[in-house]
């Protein structure tokens, strides 16, 4: 589990639950119409804007901000150094019969074992790698979009507790409802976009590029085993500098 998306999350709910308490009831705070428009008018304006199954899908991809840890680029070098080292020992084929939880890299191993030409690897992994790319970069636009449209669902239902207001001047008691809609769905709205959103639409494009960067890494690697590269030169490689995107590795392509 990310710890960092959670505390975030968790913190800045706290922080803005501690400010409401602070400043009276945090029942003053609650409308239902005005949660209706904004998140009602957010989540409708998603299956406007892409279709049903894209949406479902996003809420799995979204989860990989939560519960999906990215190894870090040394650990993926050190496994396939390990690979290599076994590979010019024992031969390719003994790859079989190395285990890995990571499927790509386990798919890679038995390419490698079955014999598979540098090219057809490359290719085969290289599609697998912009399927995933696509797949993440599908839940970023999801999850931008309702950031986009939920401070704009704010603003509609501004403007309509403006003019339950404005129509109901003779009326004192309704004036009160009519500006709290009016000013709570902006506050909805806001919150939905800036605290929830957008922020996981970022997380989902930081794990997108941690994770192309370990796969690139595992292709490259894949390609020297199958080169029968000396081991040390994949470890040499560990001294390249750090940072989450693939041209960082350049030295692997």
């Amino acid at each position: 589990m990310d710890i960092a998306t959670v505390i975030g999350l968790l913190g800045g709910g706290a922080l803005i639950l501690s400010a409401v308490l602070l400043g009276g009831s945090a029942l003053v705070f609650i409308n239902i119409s005005g949660l209706l428009i904004v998140a009602g008018g957010t989540i409708a304006t998603s299956f406007i804007k892409f279709s049903m199954k894209d949406v479902i899908n996003s809420i799995a991809v979204v989860m990989k901000a939560f519960f999906i840890k990215i190894d870090a680029p040394d650990e993926i070098i050190k496994k396939m150094v390990h690979f290599s080292s076994i590979a010019r020992k024992e031969g390719l084929i003994a790859l079989d019969k190395e285990k890995s939880d990571d499927g790509f890299t386990a798919k890679a191993l038995r390419y490698l074992a079955d014999g598979y030409d540098e090219g057809l690897i490359e290719e085969i992994l290289s599609k697998d790698v912009k399927v995933t790319v696509q797949r993440h970069t599908l839940g970023q636009n999801v999850f931008k979009g309702m950031g986009a449209s939920a401070p704009a669902f704010g603003m509609i239902g501004t403007l309509i507790g403006l003019v339950q207001m404005l129509s109901n001047m003779s009326d004192p008691k309704s004036i009160g409802p009519a500006m709290a809609v009016a000013l709570l769905t902006t506050l909805y709205g806001a919150l939905i976009a800036n605290l929830i959103c957008l922020p996981l639409a970022d997380k989902l494009a930081l794990r997108s590029e941690e994770e192309q960067v370990n796969k690139t890494i595992i292709i490259q690697g894949a390609l020297g085993i199958s080169k029968a590269l000396n081991p040390r030169i994949l470890w040499q490689w560990r001294s390249e500098p750090l940072a989450p995107t693939p041209r960082t590795y350049s030295r692997w392509l």
